[in-house]
């Protein structure tokens, strides 16, 4: 089966399910509203799932030739004491492939050299999408239109085209955490490849990429909506006192370098990821806490199983049909699975919950971090070649 389909949403899920449906001989458009394809931004760890979506769709070599593998690392208190560690050679024997950290832009970079220019619709904005007939869609995009078999909503946690689709869905939440995130101007000599450093209510976390340069974000409780006139200076007086290398890192980092973003989530599922001829992906469909890790790994999931749906089904509604089938109780999953890390980890705030969680990670089996992963990240993507 071939068609056409307009992708809107120019993030890694989009332009992942751009790669499929090019693949699979679909004629394909991406409307991005943003002038830049996010060519800013920090940095990403890519798991198991992730990377075997990737080289489904074709691009795993290359993602992995730019990013750097993720074997020694783990979690520790603020000052430096270990409360797990984990053995990313044993995760590499187990899946095939470690973690792996890369920044995101040079992730949006390879994927959108996998596509054609002609397929990237730059600084156009998509209003609304609607049938017009039983088997075509047609997306408003500024003053024009455009008609196609397809509309693959990728437009992020505030997706315009999910308020439409389910205009009684309540749309996605303050989670209750902030985060600030940056990636360092020059490379920084670092003992592990990852970190992550829980504190009351407070995470900082760091990965190391091919260049030398690191990435760190750090999470806090926090109300909604709060910002700093010097978000580096705010970062230095939480974490500044925590253990090496995070003063390093904060030192290392323009000031104009560091995002800040409230993450929000939906807390309410959908109750499905497709209306008529319209299905949703990525952040639009689940986005959750990044206390897992899952989120691009998810959206990249979808990218895969929506082309192997799309490829295989005799017509684009029983494609449709099993996408949601297979996806929404998998990503659904992870998202509560993700909601509760952060409420066990991150969150955790009264000194004595803390110390208690602390002391039970140290005394937990070697074993315990790799079958955490494992549950989420041991998947293997639909065939459709």
């Amino acid at each position: 089966m071939d068609g056409s389909a307009v992708i809107v949403g120019g993030g890694i899920g989009g332009l992942a399910a751009a790669i499929g449906l090019h693949g699979i001989g679909w004629r394909v458009t991406v409307v991005e509203r943003a002038r830049r394809l996010a060519d800013v931004g920090a940095g990403i760890s890519l798991h198991a799932n992730g990377i075997r979506a990737l080289d489904a769709l074709g691009v795993g070599a290359a993602v992995r030739a730019a990013a750097l593998p993720q074997y020694k690392g783990g979690t520790r208190a603020p000052d430096g004491r270990w409360l797990s560690r984990m053995d990313g050679a044993a995760l590499e024997r187990a899946l095939g492939t470690p973690i792996v950290g890369i920044p995101r832009a040079e992730l949006h970079r390879l994927l959108r050299a996998a596509l054609p220019p002609e397929c990237l619709r730059i600084g156009a904005e998509a209003t609304s999408a609607e049938s017009v007939d039983a088997g075509r869609v047609r997306v408003a995009v500024g003053g024009d239109s455009l008609d196609a078999d397809l509309v693959v909503a990728a437009d992020g946690v505030g997706s315009r085209l999910r308020g439409q689709l389910f205009p009684g869905h309540p749309g996605p939440v303050y989670s209750g955490s902030t985060v600030l995130r940056a990636i360092t101007e020059r490379p920084v000599d670092l003992a592990t490849d990852f970190t992550l450093t829980w504190g009351n209510g407070a995470e900082f976390g760091h990965i190391g990429f091919r260049d030398g340069r690191v990435e760190w974000h750090a999470v806090l409780n926090s109300p909604p909506g709060v910002r700093h006139s010097d978000s580096l200076a705010a970062v230095r007086r939480r974490f500044g006192g925590w253990h090496a290398p995070i003063p390093e890192l904060l030192e290392a980092t323009r000031p104009d370098a560091v995002l800040h973003h409230d993450i929000h989530e939906l807390t309410t599922p959908l109750p499905s990821y497709t209306a008529g001829r319209c299905v949703l992906l990525g952040d639009a469909a689940h986005a959750m806490t990044p206390h897992l890790g899952q989120g691009a790994c998810q959206a990249l999931e979808d990218a895969a199983t929506l082309t192997a749906a799309l490829a295989t089904g005799p017509t684009v509604e029983s494609a449709l049909t099993r996408y949601d089938a297979e996806r929404r109780p998998r990503s659904q999953s992870v998202a509560r699975a993700a909601r509760q890390a952060g409420r066990m980890g991150q969150q955790l705030a009264h000194p004595l919950a803390v110390a208690a969680r602390n002391a039970a990670l140290r005394l937990a089996p070697s074993g315990v971090t790799m079958r955490t992963i494992l549950r989420h990240a041991d998947w293997t993507p639909p065939r459709w070649t």
